[in-house]
C-alpha cells in the first residue's frame, strides 16, 4: 500500500456541479415600443458590418483593467499559495507525529479557512470577445469514457465486456464484496453517495444527469468512483492476486468464453506491467493514469469481470488499511467514505481525529489544492463536523433510490 495518499481525491473525487452564473436582460419593454415602420425599415436595409474598428479608447481602459485584475489576482495567488503551503506541512507533521506515536492536537491543523478571491473578474478584450480567457489554475485534460475506451483499444487491443444490463453488473459487484468481507450496507451507501442512488456502472465524475456536451470534472468511474491512479494502483500492488482470480473463474469456462478471459488475463498482465513501470508512489502513478495509454487502464473498470472486483478490492485495502494504522472500530458508511473521497491517509486523520476537534478544522487540511478547488461538497461543508454530516445525510436519502435499492437486493 501507498503509505500517504492524501493526494488521492483531487480529484478526489469531485462529484458534484458549480452554481451557474445568472443572467440579466435588459431593455424588453423598449423594444416593445419599436415603431411597426422602423422595423420594416430596418428589414429592408443592407446588412451591417459584422466587425466593427475597436476604439483606442475601448484597448486603453481593456488594458487598464487588465492590468488591476492581474494585480488582484497575483496578491490573491500569493497568499492562497501559502496557504497551501502550510497544509502541506502541517501534514507531514502529523504524519510524523503518528508514527512516533505522538499525540496529535489542534496546534497540528490549519484551523483557517483558504482565501477567497473577491478582486475583479479577468475583463474581456474587445478586439476578441469570443475567445475565452485563459486559465488561472489548473488545466490538465480530462478524458471521457470514449477516449479512454479509443486508447485502451490503441495500446492494449482491448474492449471491456460489458454486462447484457445494470442489474448484471450489480450482482456481479454485490458478489465481489462479499467476498472481500465488506459489509454490504457500507457498499450500499458508498454507491448512494458516489452516484445519487441512481448511477450507473459507467458513469463518469461530473456527469451523472449533466446536460448535453458537459465535461466530465475528472476521470473517476463507476459505483466508488475511481480515479485512475487508484486503478494503477491497485495493478501494481494487487495485480497478482487479480490475475488468480481471473484465472480461477477461467477454469470454470469452456469453448469460446475460455478463450475470451484468457486473452483478456493476457490484456491484465500488459496493464500490470504498464502500471510497474514507475514507483510505488502516489505521485508517480498519477503521472502516469495522464498519459493517453494511462487512459485506457481506467477501461477495466467497465469490464464485467474487473469492475467489480477492482472496486471491491479498494474497499477491503481502506478497511485493512484503517486497522493495520490501529484504528480498530468499526468504520461507518460516513468514515469509510472519508477514505474514498481523500485518500486512505487523509480519510483515517478525519476518522482519528477527537470529535471535540471536528468542529473547529476545516476540510481543507485534508486535501491538496487542486482537489479541494474542484470539490464543492467539501468546500461548502469546510469543517469536519459538516462534511461527516452531509455525507450521512446524503447516503439517507440516496440508499432510497431505485439504484440503491438493487444494489442492496443484489446481496
Amino acid at each position: 500500500m501507498v503509505e500517504d495518499r492524501e493526494g488521492e481525491r483531487r480529484e478526489g473525487r469531485v462529484k458534484f456541479a458549480r452554481s451557474a452564473r445568472s443572467l440579466t436582460h435588459i431593455g424588453v419593454a423598449a423594444l416593445l415600443l419599436m415603431p411597426v415602420l422602423a422595423v420594416a425599415q430596418d428589414a429592408a436595409a443592407p446588412p451591417r458590418p459584422v466587425a466593427q474598428a475597436i476604439s483606442a479608447e475601448a484597448m486603453a481602459e481593456y488594458r487598464r483593467r487588465l492590468r488591476v485584475y492581474t494585480l488582484a489576482w497575483q496578491s490573491f495567488d500569493q497568499a492562497d499559495s501559502a496557504y497551501w503551503s502550510a497544509i502541506v506541512e502541517k501534514r507531514r507533521a502529523r504524519l510524523a507525529k503518528r508514527r512516533n506515536g505522538q499525540t496529535v492536537s489542534l496546534d497540528d491543523y490549519v484551523l483557517t479557512q483558504p482565501p477567497v478571491y473577491d478582486g475583479p473578474p479577468r475583463p474581456i478584450d474587445p478586439s476578441a470577445p469570443d475567445r475565452p480567457p485563459p486559465l488561472t489554475r489548473d488545466n490538465r485534460y480530462v478524458p471521457t469514457i470514449p477516449e479512454m475506451l479509443a486508447s485502451a483499444q490503441k495500446h492494449f487491443q482491448f474492449a471491456p465486456q460489458r454486462p447484457a444490463s445494470e442489474l448484471e453488473f450489480k450482482r456481479a459487484y454485490a458478489k465481489a464484496v462479499a467476498a472481500e468481507g465488506v459489509p454490504p450496507d457500507l457498499a450500499v451507501r458508498l454507491y448512494a453517495f458516489e452516484t445519487g442512488g441512481i448511477g450507473t456502472y459507467d458513469v463518469q465524475s461530473g456527469l451523472l444527469n449533466a446536460r448535453a456536451g458537459a465535461k466530465p470534472l475528472s476521470a473517476a468511474v463507476g459505483y466508488n468512483q475511481l480515479l485512475i491512479t487508484y486503478t494503477m494502483h491497485l495493478l501494481a500492488d494487487q495485480g497478482d492476486d487479480i490475475v488468480r482470480a481471473l484465472s480461477a473463474k477461467s477454469a470454470g469456462l469452456a469453448g469460446a468464453q475460455r478463450e475470451a478471459m484468457t486473452a483478456k488475463i493476457g490484456v491484465l498482465r500488459r496493464m500490470i506491467a504498464f502500471a510497474r513501470t514507475v514507483p510505488a508512489d502516489w505521485n508517480a502513478q498519477e503521472k502516469l493514469g495522464e498519459t493517453e495509454q494511462g487512459w485506457g487502464v481506467q477501461v477495466l473498470l467497465l469490464d464485467i469481470d474487473t469492475g467489480p472486483l477492482l472496486q471491491a478490492r479498494k474497499l477491503n485495502a481502506s478497511i485493512r488499511y484503517a486497522r493495520m494504522r490501529g484504528y480498530r472500530e468499526p468504520l461507518s458508511a460516513a468514515e469509510l467514505q472519508m477514505l474514498n473521497l481523500m485518500g486512505d491517509g487523509s480519510g483515517l486523520d478525519i476518522v482519528m481525529m477527537p470529535k471535540a476537534m471536528r468542529d473547529q478544522v476545516p476540510t481543507s487540511n485534508f486535501f491538496q489544492r487542486r482537489g479541494y478547488e474542484r470539490n464543492s461538497v467539501a468546500s461548502r461543508n469546510n469543517t469536519v463536523t459538516k462534511l461527516l454530516s452531509v455525507t450521512d445525510a446524503r447516503m439517507d436519502a440516496a440508499v432510497q433510490q431505485p439504484g440503491a435499492r438493487d444494489l442492496a437486493a443484489s446481496f
